[in-house]
């Protein structure tokens, strides 16, 4: 695996962002991954939106999405890259968010690129290569 998507990768495949969609459709469906928190993330926001059209076409975007791209599971690797993201981040009075740092440890246990629009925020975690398919 290449990629693995943030968050706010998966909301903008979502959203039908044209830079997005077009350097996924540069990629082969082996390369690309979505993190399981990430699918809690976007589950949760729509489970949390009322019984509306909005909630169920985001619902359909999102299965759209998760039926085209594979799933990137926890593994015991990406528990102990979370584990030395986090005691690295603390030594150094560092903060992201825990489902944050598990996303990114997911990435580094793979030895692969997070694709985000938060750069600025991911590059907190050493090593961790990190792009926005946004700019």
């Amino acid at each position: 695996m290449t990629y693995v998507l943030y968050t706010t990768a998966v909301s903008a495949l979502m959203k039908g962002a044209p830079a997005f969609v077009d350097r996924l459709a540069a990629t082969t469906p082996d390369e690309v991954g979505i993190p399981q928190p990430v699918v809690a993330e976007i589950a949760y926001g729509i489970e949390r939106l009322p019984r509306s059209k909005r909630r169920r076409t985001l619902q359909e975007r999102f299965d759209l999405v998760c039926s085209e791209l594979q799933r990137v599971e926890w593994t015991d690797a990406a528990s102990h890259a979370y584990g030395r993201i986090k005691a690295a981040l603390e030594r150094r009075g560092a903060h992201i968010e825990d489902f944050d740092a598990a996303i990114a440890a997911h990435a580094l246990a793979l030895g692969a690129t997070l694709v985000t629009s938060n750069v600025e925020h991911m590059t907190r975690v050493s090593g961790l290569r990190v792009e926005d398919w946004g700019e």
